[in-house]
């Protein structure tokens, strides 16, 4: 793990930090089947679809953007179980839903018949190693958290898009409960793939996007039952594991900004998401 914060190299942290959520999936999942939706895909479904009666400005922003390019073709990569298909397809002349996981292709699948969306193609498969033509619009929705390589994931959107590449990120606050936990152990406050890596390394590109910050609604704050739980998440999220030298300091750390709620200790809300674009 890199552990200097000056002179960051962008790439390989992002690489870095992709692995170890990896290697954290296995630990926590131990799933046979290798699909990290597997039983949860029908979950995620209602969760979005909860969020989403709440207005945000990512949504306006897309839907602004297909209106302007009348009669687009959109391409979803990592469509998920369909909630943005479903907000593009009825204002886009063709999309092109990609995702590699079983459990969301199928709920993908169900979505798009239950709504006949007849204009939606579905395929399966890693992006960019998938083959797709060219589309007008190249949409990402945090499904690049799994990409090793940043930079041709990125670079194979850019060249697929005739007109325009949107991207949604998670963008933590720069002091958040995490960051400060990750500056301890680490030297840096990047704790996972996030919007601040990634414009790094879209600056390296040579790409300077517009951005547009979420200010409608914070992500739902984490909350464990314990402070031990807690202690748990933040040391797996780190790659500790069962390392203990850090706990003292990171459960210091914890309980001056944990609040005990309702038999809960709940996180500050400090999530939000980045929307970036720029035109081809």
């Amino acid at each position: 793990m890199v552990t200097q914060f000056n002179g960051l190299n962008y790439v390989e942290l992002w690489r870095d930090l992709v692995r170890l959520s990896a290697v954290r999936r296995q630990r926590k999942t131990e799933m046979i089947t290798g699909d990290q939706w597997h039983g949860k895909a029908a979950e995620f479904d209602q969760r979005v679809n909860a969020r989403w009666k709440e207005k945000d400005s990512s949504r306006a922003f897309v839907l602004q953007t297909l209106r302007e390019i009348s009669g687009a073709s959109v391409l979803d990569i990592g469509a998920g179980s369909g909630a943005w298909v479903s907000l593009i397809s009825p204002l886009a002349r063709a999309v092109t839903a990609i995702d590699p996981s079983p459990s969301m292709l199928s709920q993908l699948k169900k979505r798009v018949t239950e709504e006949k969306l007849d204009n939606v193609r579905i395929v399966a498969g890693f992006w960019p190693q998938v083959q797709v033509a060219e589309h007008d619009v190249c949409f990402c929705s945090h499904a690049m958290y799994g990409a090793e390589n940043l930079p041709a994931f990125i670079q194979s959107m850019h060249a697929a898009a005739k007109k325009r590449v949107i991207l949604l990120l998670r963008a933590p606050s720069h002091d958040g409960l995490m960051a400060q936990a990750a500056q301890l152990v680490w030297g840096h406050p990047f704790d996972s793939p996030n919007y601040q890596i990634a414009m790094n390394i879209l600056w390296q590109m040579g790409i300077f996007p517009n951005v547009i910050m979420e200010e409608d609604h914070l992500w739902k704050p984490w909350s464990h039952a314990s402070m031990e739980e807690a202690l748990s998440e933040v040391k797996n999220r780190l790659g500790l594991f069962d390392d203990r030298v850090w706990d003292s300091k990171l459960l210091e750390l914890l309980k001056s900004n944990l609040v005990e709620q309702a038999g809960e200790y709940i996180w500050p809300s400090d999530m939000r998401t980045a929307l970036l674009y720029w035109d081809a």
